[in-house]
């Protein structure tokens, strides 16, 4: 399956929105299945909007998406409490997320490690950052539990958007990531 720059624009904005109104409703009781559909597919998104921008704009261009999901969430507020400090809170994580992302994703050789690895590095930062800036606390267990979840997710998502082609075996004449 192909998805173009605006398909995983589309997604990545979806998934974000869709994962602060459904954490700012309900809370902890849907934080799992957001931490491994929504947020999961939004590492994977990332990396592969970064592959698709390469260097032509990506910080202006993650900058941009990360405020437009956060102020498209914040406008839930109005209808739904507790979305406004979600929204912001996903806002720092998500900065945070992508500035450690994109620096893993550029040391890493192969294609399927870059997007899995800064994934596995992206999960981290984001359950750190997020229930620190919405809550003020840190709980390990959770950290390291949603850390696993978002990167378990997120290699779903690869595997779903085509990453399984990253592990085909090489044939002369062609180059893989």
């Amino acid at each position: 399956m192909t998805i173009g720059t605006n398909g995983l624009v589309a997604m990545y904005l979806g998934a974000v929105v869709l994962a602060n109104v459904t954490f700012g409703v309900w809370g902890m009781a849907v934080e799992p299945w957001n931490s491994m559909l929504l947020i999961g597919l939004d590492l994977t998104a990332r990396d592969r909007l970064h592959e698709a921008w390469g260097r032509r704009g990506l910080v202006w261009k993650m900058g941009a998406l990360i405020l437009a999901g956060s102020a498209i969430s914040a406008l839930f507020g109005l209808v739904f409490e507790g979305v406004v400090r979600v929204a912001v809170a996903s806002a720092v994580a998500f900065a945070s997320t992508a500035t450690v992302d994109a620096l893993v994703f550029g040391l890493l050789p192969r294609r399927w490690l870059r997007i899995n690895g800064s994934n596995a590095v992206g999960a981290v930062v984001d359950s750190f950052v997020f229930p620190t800036v919405a809550f003020g606390v840190v709980d390990w267990d959770l950290v390291v539990y949603f850390a696993a979840v978002k990167f378990v997710g997120g290699a779903i998502w690869w595997l779903g958007l085509g990453g399984w082609r990253d592990l085909a075996p090489r044939t002369s004449g062609t180059s893989a990531g």
